[in-house]
């Protein structure tokens, strides 16, 4: 029998998990032997492609969930270099589900206390151990998964330890079972806050934390996963943990038309099911990134720093490898467009830190600067070409100026019974107050706008916002966007005074809308429309704060634009989709994408597409024509096919309407997407819109051709 082998010391010195004698932080994944085409069949082909996506994406960890995975496996991670936590198949999640509800005694546990299981299982801890004991990759031994606690599995993992002292012994269920803590030479949670890690720790320093399962990718997930992954750095008995999961376990088949569609639980008529909730992936069923791992990819990268506009400092967290292992090339951009590139000797040793100088000038002609250091794979590798980026950082600043003002002609404003126009050098505006608000924007002889700008306070609710409840919770600004009302239109109040347009000093032209909300309590809030001479519209929504509502998903402008209007440039973060809680992965740059691009392949249709740190974006036709949106500061831009009203009534995507239009959305702020778990955990409250203060945002759109 010929066998790769391999050598490394893994061991615990004084409560710490150390590799050839460094602390290691698990920067892991854990990952169902899966394929949408062909089930729990995988090919070595499959395999080799997720180990590679792994690699790729900084992930150095992976737990065989819940059961030994194919030999291919462990041969590929020696050959990649990624550790395993290897799983006995063994797991009772049903039976373990209802004692920790409360539904039955300890004694109910299986195995729990059943001594006649022991050989049974203790065969199959043979025949992984006997299996995959040759592999270097495996560092650890788990007993399974979410089967509880009890004698069984302790005298399952004394039976490891006895058959090999070069590893460690994992086993996550007697957290709720510690009557023989000495199962596992960890302490092992899933899905626990930070808060909840940092006060156990506080009282017990005994043995390493790891987290099994967390940061919950279910759906548009994964927010304020940087608080574990820099945690781990801040806490030497926190190690880090898996991401829960690796792809989504959908299937792929053919819906009623016969066309290819990922289904999931309940399309097999299958009942009882867990419908989507097998759909965890940060890859989704055939194994494309989805945008998720840009944020995975930058909390787990081993090189970080600080830069400013001449100096960065850099810490290299690798254990063994300098950063002189890698080509660092440093480019300048101002306002996006990148005027300066120098490549860097940086030479930090493993788990050092060290302050360079950067070769750019610090800049005196007005405008935003970006610097960026970016560290690359200077020649191939087994997972990667040469060129790769494995880490990168990124330091902002401004120099002010002043802009220059537009000449243009005056405007003309036409006042009628029921409508306001506005003129001026090759665009008109007209507002109605019938239809209360801005109802045509045409700019060089073509109509841009097909729907009135309204407020908007609604997203499609995501996997996480279900889960714990969102919807229920927050439902009024749902009904607050499809139902606010102009207060003064002739349908609603004959009496009151219609909009007044009002001329200012600068030459623009105002008018103001009031908009009453259907909510409990009764709530308000305003839009002002200003023209400018040059052609461009200010849009500045304000609301004022009433007590007794809860938290608002998105505080924002929401118009209608032909489905022609598909294509999207903008200044800001990306290039993926990022929310305010799932941002650090993004960077500043100019980025082109499309509004059918921006729609996030997620099993059931929900929010997705937003880009945060906004400064412009341009919608255009194929020939270039358009609008231009430009935030005072940054804002939230989204450019979707679909309103979040048609996303969050479809359960798959084939269930989504034909495109008629591009829907763009401009807010101060959408509440982060939250992930800590996907039933029950919200969003951080840092990541709320805060409605106990008024909130004032105001953007301007101007047409381009």
């Amino acid at each position: 029998v010929r066998e790769r082998v391999g050598f490394r010391r893994f061991e615990m010195k004084n409560g710490v998990m150390c590799l050839n004698g460094q602390r290691i932080v698990l920067k892991g994944v854990n990952r169902h032997d899966f394929c949408a085409e062909t089930g729990r069949a995988v090919r070595r082909d499959t395999i080799r492609r997720d180990l590679l996506t792994m690699k790729r994406n900084n992930i150095n960890a992976v737990r065989t969930s819940h059961y030994p995975n194919q030999r291919a496996l462990y041969a590929l991670c020696d050959e990649l270099g990624l550790y395993v936590m290897d799983e006995t198949n063994l797991e009772t999640h049903g039976v373990w589900e209802t004692i920790t509800r409360g539904m039955h005694p300890v004694s109910y546990a299986l195995p729990g206390d059943r001594m006649e299981y022991l050989p049974r299982l203790t065969d199959r801890v043979d025949s992984l151990y006997e299996r995959d004991k040759n592999h270097p990759c495996v560092l650890f031994w788990s007993c399974g998964n979410e089967a509880f606690g009890g004698r069984v599995i302790y005298e399952l993992s004394r039976h490891l330890r006895a058959l090999d002292s070069t590893r460690l012994v994992h086993y996550e269920g007697i957290f709720n079972d510690p009557r023989y803590p000495e199962t596992s030479d960890m302490v092992s949670r899933m899905y626990a806050p930070v808060s909840e890690i940092r006060a156990y720790l506080a009282k017990h320093r005994d043995r390493p934390f790891i987290l099994c399962e967390y940061s919950h990718a279910m759906g548009n997930s994964n927010g304020a996963m940087h608080k574990y992954t820099e945690y781990a750095y801040e806490e030497p008995l926190y190690q880090g943990g898996f991401v829960w999961d690796f792809i989504d376990q959908s299937l792929l088949h053919k819906d009623r038309y016969g066309q290819a569609a990922y289904g999931y639980g309940g399309d097999f008529d299958d009942r009882p099911c867990d419908y989507n909730f097998s759909g965890n992936g940060i890859v989704y069923g055939d194994g494309t990134e989805s945008p998720k791992m840009q944020e995975i990819k930058y909390n787990y990268q081993s090189i970080v720093a600080r830069v400013s506009a001449t100096r960065a400092v850099i810490t290299n967290r690798s254990l063994f490898t300098p950063t002189s292992a890698f080509a660092c090339v440093a480019t300048l951009a101002r306002d996006g467009i990148v005027i300066d590139t120098a490549a860097l000797r940086i030479n930090v040793p493993p788990m050092k830190s060290q302050s360079c100088h950067l070769p750019f000038k610090k800049q005196t002609e007005p405008g935003e600067y970006a610097v960026t250091l970016s560290f690359r794979l200077k020649e191939d590798t087994p997972w990667a070409s040469s060129g790769h980026e494995v880490a990168f950082a990124q330091g902002i600043y401004k120099v002010k100026g002043s802009a220059a003002t537009p000449v243009c002609r005056p405007l003309r404003v036409i006042r009628g019974d029921f409508n306001t126009g506005v003129e001026g050098n090759g665009f008109r505006v007209l507002f109605s107050d019938l239809s209360g608000g801005l109802v045509s924007y045409v700019y060089g002889g073509k109509e841009m706008l097909k729907s009135i700008p309204c407020p908007n306070f609604w997203r499609a609710p995501t996997d996480n916002d279900r889960g714990n409840g969102m919807p229920q919770r927050y439902a009024q600004w749902k009904i607050a966007s499809l139902y606010a009302s102009v207060k003064g239109t002739p349908q609603l109040a004959r009496k009151n005074a219609h909009p007044v347009p009002r001329e200012n000093g600068d030459g623009s032209v105002s008018i103001d809308y009031t908009y009453g909300l259907a909510t409990v309590p009764a709530a308000q809030c305003s839009l002002r429309y200003t023209v400018y001479p040059c052609g461009t519209v200010r849009v500045a929504l304000s609301y004022d704060p009433v007590s007794g509502l809860g938290d608002m998903p998105e505080f924002g402008v929401m118009m209608k634009l032909d489905a022609d209007y598909h294509r999207v440039r903008y200044y800001g973060l990306g290039p993926e989709e990022n929310y305010s809680d799932r941002c650090r992965g993004a960077r500043l740059g100019i980025f082109e994408t499309t509004a059918q691009d921006n729609l996030a392949r997620y099993l059931v249709p929900q929010e997705c597409g937003a880009r945060t740190g906004v400064r412009w974006a341009e919608v255009m036709d194929d020939r270039g024509r358009g609008l231009r949106f430009q935030a005072d500061g940054d804002m939230t831009f989204s450019a979707l096919p679909y309103t979040p009203h048609e996303l969050e009534n479809a359960a798959h995507a084939y269930e989504l309407p034909p495109v008629h239009y591009t829907v763009v959305r401009c807010a101060m702020q959408q509440m982060g997407v939250g992930g800590d778990d996907s039933w029950g955990a919200r969003t951080h409250e840092e990541y709320l819109i805060d409605i106990s203060r008024r909130c004032f945002f105001t953007f301007c759109f101007r047409g381009i051709v």
